[in-house]
């Protein structure tokens, strides 16, 4: 059930996102101690701000309604993915090439499972991070979680 709801969620809203220029990171949907909660996570380059929330938040929960994807009480929230945000897609990892990420492999790697370094780009389905002047390279079917790194 969470699945199909974040799935149904996920192929109405890629097009409000799309007209409004902003990039679906993911979506979350499960029950916490308040109750059931649907958090869409947003980016556009620049960052997004409170009023790209406000308006994303208006028009995919009136979608939700109109389809009635939902049959219960839910809290929608909508918001940044953050200063350490997920990389999902193959093209997070062309597009942050050379900022500092983290890594999680499925399997091992050279005698590892996690990564933390410089990302250098990604080709023919390897994601490639370079730590302590040696590039490893992670084959992007086998990345459990990856998040980009901010630095303060």
């Amino acid at each position: 059930m969470y699945l199909r709801i974040a799935e149904s969620v996920h192929q109405i809203v890629t097009p409000v996102l799309a007209s409004e220029g902003v990039e679906l990171i993911d979506i979350e949907y499960r029950r916490e101690g308040r109750g059931w909660v649907l958090r869409v996570f947003i980016d556009k380059k620049g960052g997004v701000t409170l009023d790209d929330c406000t308006n994303v938040s208006h028009q995919i929960g009136d979608l939700i309604e109109v389809k009635d994807i939902i049959d219960h009480p839910y809290i929608l929230e909508v918001s940044s993915p953050g200063v350490n945000r997920p990389l999902k897609n193959i093209s997070d990892f062309e597009r942050f090439k050379g900022k500092q990420v983290k890594i999680k492999a499925r399997i091992l790697i050279d005698g590892r499972r996690n990564f933390e370094g410089t990302l250098t780009g990604y080709d023919q389905g390897i994601v490639r991070i370079a730590i302590d002047s040696k590039i490893y390279g992670i084959p992007y079917k086998e990345i459990v979680k990856a998040n980009l790194i901010y630095d303060f």
